[in-house]
């Protein structure tokens, strides 16, 4: 099968590897669609030591069953699936909250990913689709799920209903993106994303209707904001939340560009605000998004910029460089 192996910082291939195994409890997809996510970019940058050359990367994927060792999935069925291999018994599975189990591994990181032709998964982690869906929207089920965790993991902290909340986004990649077209649909008015290229910003206007500003020459009012998404995770990014929220405020923690930053723990203490974090989505949020996205709630994702998986290593270039329009790229083998 064809693959796009990550095989040093910059640089993605297109190779020819052995096809996968089928094994016990396991099925075999045929890759339709699959989605180019920060993280693989930040692979791609060698810059996370999870994911090492000779990798496959890509975890943001729809396809088709090929072969099947499990008597819940025949062949021929259509699904996506949640990257994570959890293993069901610890106390966060048990919970329901299987984002957090404490033996989870995952596609794209610890096992070949979905950037190629055909790949294995445990049927365990297959989410069901409408048959009817189009892969490329399927495809966008794992970003989107993870905007749909964060924001409704926001709104249990929020003291006011999220609609009268004054909303700022900072970074407006597929989980900006994404945030922005469900903060509309849960009825907010008020949001601004803080955007560096200004392809994205054009894009962010026009396909979810919200405010933009370029951070390199604007800065934000400071305790401006009831409700901060921070979907970068840089030093600059939590020192720039920390300061735009309002007293009382709360700012949700998303993205992970750099590992660790001193924030101001003082303002946060004096003026009560709340500090979350959020790692991915649940399986039960992923079950979820495919019926938003499905039935329109995040639009017609017309901004997705589509490509084949034979053009990958220009899909990544194109992104390392900035000249990307799109929030999302979506490679199809």
């Amino acid at each position: 099968m064809h693959a796009l192996v990550y095989t040093q910082p910059n640089e993605v291939q297109l190779q020819i590897l052995p096809d996968p195994v089928l094994e016990q409890g396991e099925v075999i997809l045929k890759i339709d669609a699959v989605g180019i996510c920060g993280s693989d970019m930040h692979a791609y940058h060698g810059h996370d030591p999870r994911r090492l050359p000779g990798l496959v990367l890509g975890h943001e994927f729809c396809g088709t069953i090929l072969e099947s060792a499990s008597v819940q999935y025949r062949k021929g069925t259509r699904v996506t699936g949640n990257p994570l291999i959890t293993c069901g018994v610890c106390d966060f599975c048990v919970q329901g909250r299987n984002n957090l189990c404490s033996n989870r591994s995952m596609v794209g990181m610890t096992r070949p990913g979905a950037f190629a032709e055909m790949m294995s998964i445990p049927a365990s982690s297959l989410i069901e689709m409408p048959q009817d869906m189009s892969a490329i929207h399927a495809a966008v089920t794992e970003p989107a799920a993870t905007a749909l965790h964060a924001i409704n993991l926001s709104m249990r902290a929020l003291v006011r209903p999220i609609p009268e909340c004054r909303v700022l986004i900072l970074g407006g990649g597929a989980i900006g993106m994404l945030s922005a077209l469900l903060l509309k649909h849960y009825g907010c008015t008020d949001i601004t994303v803080a955007e560096i290229n200004p392809l994205r910003r054009e894009q962010l206007e026009k396909h979810a209707g919200v405010k933009t500003y370029s951070p390199k020459e604007t800065t934000p009012s400071e305790a401006a904001f009831d409700y901060v998404m921070d979907a970068v995770g840089s030093k600059l990014t939590r020192v720039v939340a920390l300061a735009c929220v309002k007293a009382g405020g709360v700012v949700m923690h998303v993205g992970l560009q750099d590992w660790a930053s001193e924030i101001d723990m003082r303002r946060l203490t004096l003026a009560e605000i709340t500090l979350l974090g959020t790692y991915t989505y649940t399986t039960a949020d992923l079950r979820a998004t495919v019926q938003l996205i499905y039935k329109g709630v995040f639009g017609n994702l017309d901004w997705l910029d589509v490509r084949s998986l034979s053009d990958g290593a220009a899909a990544f270039r194109d992104l390392d460089k900035g000249v990307a329009s799109s929030a999302k790229l979506i490679l199809c083998p």
